[in-house]
């Protein structure tokens, strides 16, 4: 643990009476304004609010809602989920539970967030003195504190989930309209810092440097004040070796140290020794200081490469000494305590140990050398070989100027006018939080916010295990951000990048035998923020969702983020049908619109390598493509086109900067905040807003590369890098997400406003023969929709060569493969995913146009439960049938089955279907491929027994009411 910064010593000045005073003060104030409004909050009683039904299939009543406790704590809970929070004596969530499952997901107190504002570390709200970390008692929260120098609370605010951005909807392509904002309830706490806060915030402050300088010595000569005491084990012991003030020559458990008196009003001791070549226990070299009663000891056992503190009575040991390296080793009077520490840097000191002193009680003489187990000069039995150490220097301190201690409590002040927010919205029929913080500079000046951490949750533990693991059990408790980019395709984006799932330092009892377990959850930038806020300016952080899973069943979970994703991010429900054209010429496009018009497809992207240049600022360009949107607008289709930003060079002035050796995520990158990147975003801006155009398929998009340049305009260095240029994109998305823009982005920004990203695959694999892409394709989607809605990611369909394979992996012409092609139409469209359909044209053929039509005619009309959930019904292998299970308990239709079959002879079988997830409970009523229906009897494990047959490579699908 570390112990101190920059020699800051903590508690060095008692709060004065009125300090103390004023601080109480302000707290029962506005612990007098938080029960005038507590007092007419319902009383939390967790068996009137829980849930019963499963939220999957019937969320109806789940509402948030804020309640008081009858210990007068506020609970912020939807009978699913509840999240109590202590008042008094500060804010911090004490409980944490998942109602659903009736388990506690908290085990320890934390604050509640964490801001660095100006160089200082600051805590918020959070209460201090759990006696163990494994788990959190209620009776245990009576006997904990607030601690000074943290923002306290001052008020809350309680109403409804404001958006986070506006969101035009695009109904036509969405399978139910949802709200937006989502509904539920945002409590906010304000903080607020006192005087007390202040004066502890001065305390850490303060360095040595600060303070009066009573000696300081660097051996140069030996000063006439050093008396020195020297072993008669051996005739060369001195303490001035070969001329050299402060080399000890000794054998190696015996003394040899220099003593003074130490001046009047010292508080701070340090020495700076190099061991040499000492080899001694008891004996290392180290300082001691001599009391009227007792001497108090840290030294050097370099024979075991430990540190070690004797206070009079008993001696402690710590490890981490490095062998032959310098060393300084502190002694610091603080409060009534003799505090004993380390540093190879200067700047982080480790406690060693500490021991209280009488009132008053000073000490009277300072020793630096080898001395015996309690400081003083005796021999050890066994004496060891000769051995050289130095004594480098010492320096001993006092107070600090009463000038000096005013000027910087003065610079201090004005944290006094910050506000810090935190803010939690719980959602209505999910169990499902967000939280963010927000700082409010109402000072006159500039302030900078260094970084922070929005969520610090010590979470209980999936498991115990005392050796080490590569890959822990996952608490059931989903962390994700908007603050995620750079893993593509996956929603593990944020991980690593602002969620952490850390060791926890402070729990010690756990019993992993490195203590590493990794179940604190700790929400933070890996980089930055590093942002400077205007006078009455305002600083967010990003957002962290929090989704409390029932179990650990796949399927289940899936089905939950999906969920999660629905609500938080509705615009990935928008699935327009689109078709990828290849040329950007005039006529290509329109043939193309044309083509969709006719066959019921909703938008036309101008693809990569089409022509479309959306750099192309000049007016004939810009005039050409807004006559084009219009053409599409008038056929009912949407157009846009495609745009690389990242994957390429610019020039050295405007591409990443990386130390030697590094290369940027896709080998080459432009910064986002160089002059071309300010300009290319510039540019985004002004196509839309001339053409009107509908969707941009933006490649490459940035994938969280720092930068180290401090050349750029739109960031000062490495920390506030990947925080503006992160900046710089999701804003533009955002825009575009409130303009009805259509955003198709193979990286995981949906929560900033992108609609799709790919399914999953490997793009030469639509190079393979035909008959191959086509299980391939259904596998891609299997398992690309555990973690995405069918909507939420889009697949590849080559109706020209891509990537080679020649005429074996083509469609063209189309009307010489209707199978395959139709079978392509059966895989997408009866999963519910849409895919770029690349080429000159959809169809070249009555027969080809009406394969086509019928497809998109079957998706619209059953376009709510195709787009609804999947269940994963048996993975495409080649060998038997696989398929999908559509569900949804609100739809009249239930669900959808869609079946396929890769072998060459049919399949005719009986096969268990599970309509749990339909919300069907008695009977079924089941359709096969638009037919008249069968009503069937479902079991007690809500399975039907369904008789199949798919005939030889084919399909067929069933619907479920």
């Amino acid at each position: 643990m570390t112990y101190l910064n920059n020699h800051k010593p903590s508690n060095l000045y008692k709060l004065s009476i009125v300090t103390f005073c004023m601080m109480v003060s302000l707290l029962l104030l506005g612990q007098s304004y938080a029960q005038q409004a507590m007092e007419k909050l319902p009383i939390f009683h967790e068996a009137d609010v829980v849930h019963d039904a499963d939220w999957l299939i019937d969320s109806k009543g789940a509402d948030a809602a804020l309640y008081k406790d009858k210990k007068g704590n506020l609970v912020l809970s939807n009978g699913l989920v509840a999240r109590t929070f202590s008042i008094m004596p500060d804010v911090a969530t004490v409980a944490y539970d998942n109602l659903v499952t009736g388990e506690s997901m908290l085990r320890s107190v934390r604050p509640e967030a964490s801001v660095t504002i100006d160089g200082n570390v600051l805590d918020v709200g959070g209460l201090y003195g759990q006696p163990i970390h494994n788990y959190l008692l209620p009776e245990w929260l009576e006997q904990m504190t607030s601690k000074a120098g943290n923002f306290h609370y001052e008020s809350y605010a309680i109403g409804p989930i404001k958006e986070r951005f506006g969101w035009q909807k695009r109904k036509e392509w969405m399978p139910q309209d949802l709200p937006w904002p989502p509904q539920g309830k945002e409590l906010t706490f304000n903080y607020k810092l006192g005087d007390a806060d202040i004066a502890e915030l001065f305390s850490r402050s303060i360095s040595d440097e600060m303070r009066e300088v009573l000696l300081s010595d660097e051996f140069a000569l030996l000063d006439k004040r050093w008396n020195l005491k020297l072993s008669k084990a051996h005739d060369r012991t001195s303490f001035i070796n070969e001329g050299k003030p402060g080399e000890i020559m000794a054998l190696a458990n015996t003394y040899a140290y220099a003593e003074q008196s130490v001046p009047e009003n010292a508080k701070i001791f340090i020495v700076r020794i190099n061991p040499g070549t000492d080899n001694s226990k008891t004996h290392g070299p180290g300082m001691v200081l001599v009391f009227r009663k007792k001497a108090i000891k840290i030294n050097l056992q370099p024979s075991n490469n430990r540190f070690a503190f004797f206070d009079g009575e008993k001696t402690t040991v710590v490890g981490g000494m490095q062998a032959g390296k310098s060393v300084l080793l502190r002694f610091e009077i603080s409060d009534g305590e003799l505090i004993g520490s380390y540093s190879y840097n200067e700047n982080d000191w480790e406690k060693i140990g500490s021991v209280g002193l009488d009132e008053n009680e000073t000490p009277k003489t300072i020793r630096v050398g080898k001395s015996d187990a309690e400081g003083g000069a005796s021999d050890g039995d066994d004496k060891g070989e000769r051995i050289r150490c130095l004594i480098e220097s010492v320096k001993i301190f006092g107070d600090i100027p009463a000038s000096r201690r005013a000027a910087d409590m003065a610079d201090l002040n004005p944290l006094k006018d910050i506000s810090v927010k935190v803010h939690y919205a719980l959602y209505d029929n999910i169990p499902l939080m967000c939280k963010w913080i927000s700082v409010e500079n109402n000072t006159q000046k500039f302030i900078n916010i260094g970084t922070f951490k929005s969520e610090i949750l010590a979470v209980t533990d999936p498991e115990s295990t005392v050796d080490q693991r590569d890959v822990w059990r996952k608490p059931k408790l989903l962390a994700e951000s908007d603050y995620a980019f750079g893993d593509g395709m996956s929603p593990a984006s944020s991980l690593g990048k602002s969620v952490f799932w850390n060791a926890d330092p402070l729990y010690l009892t756990q019993v992993n035998y490195r203590r590493t377990a990794p179940y604190l959850l700790e929400c933070y930038p890996k980089f930055g923020a590093d942002q400077d806020i205007d006078p009455n300016g305002k600083f967010e952080s990003f957002r962290t969702w929090e989704l409390a899973h029932k179990d650990y069943d796949r399927e289940r979970q899936g089905l939950e983020k999906r969920k999660m994703y629905r609500t938080i991010a509705p615009w990935v429900t928008e699935n327009p049908i689109l078709m990828h054209v290849r040329n950007a010429d005039n006529e290509s496009v329109k043939i193309a619109i044309d083509q969709c018009a006719e066959v019921g497809f909703e938008m036309v992207i101008m693809t990569f390598g089409s022509g479309f240049n959306i750099e192309d600022q000049s007016e004939e360009n810009l005039n050409r493509m807004k006559e084009l949107a219009d053409y599409a607008h008038s056929k009912g289709v949407a157009l846009g086109g495609y745009s690389l930003l990242a994957s390429r060079s610019i020039d050295a002035e405007n591409d990443v900067v990386l130390p030697e050796g590094q290369k940027p995520t896709f080998g080459h990158s432009p910064c986002l905040e160089s002059e071309w990147g300010q300009n290319y975003f510039k540019e985004l801006y002004n196509f839309y807003e001339k053409t009107g155009q509908d969707i941009l398929e933006h490649d490459g998009s940035y994938p969280g590369d720092e930068c180290y340049s401090t050349d750029h305009p739109g960031h000062k260095g490495l920390a506030d890098s990947q925080w503006n240029q992160r900046k710089r994109i999701t804003d533009y998305y955002k825009w575009c997400r409130a303009n009805g823009i259509y955003l198709n982005i193979p990286d995981w920004y949906f929560l900033n406003g992108s609609n799709k990203t790919g399914m999953g695959y490997r793009e030469t694999n639509w190079s393979l023969p035909r008959k191959q892409q086509e299980i391939i394709e259904r596998q891609n989607i299997f398992d690309g929709t555990w973690g995405k809605t069918p909507s939420m990611g889009w697949m590849f369909v080559p109706l020209v060569q891509y990537h080679g394979g020649g005429e074996a992996a083509t469609i063209e012409p189309l009307k010489d493969h209707l199978a395959h092609y139709e079978q392509r139409l059966a895989n997408l469209f009866g999963a519910g995913v849409q895919a770029c359909y690349r080429g000159p044209r959809l169809y070249d053929a009555p027969e080809t146009e009406a394969i086509v039509k019928k497809w998109v005619d079957f998706y619209k009309e059953h376009r709510p439960i195709l787009d609804s959930d999947v269940v994963h019904m048996r993975r495409p292998d080649g060998q038997d049938y696989d398929g999908l299970l559509h569900v949804n308990p609100q739809l009249e239709e239930k669900g959808l089955l869609m079946l396929y079959n890769p072998l060459e002879t049919q399949i005719k079988k009986t096969i268990k279907v599970d309509l749990y997830y339909t919300g069907i409970e008695d009977k079924a009523t089941i359709s096969r491929d638009g037919g008249t229906g069968e009503i069937f009897s479902v079991d007690w494990e809500h399975n039907v027994a369904l008789d199949i047959d798919i005939p030889a490579r084919g399909w067929t699908w069933y619907l479920i009411k």
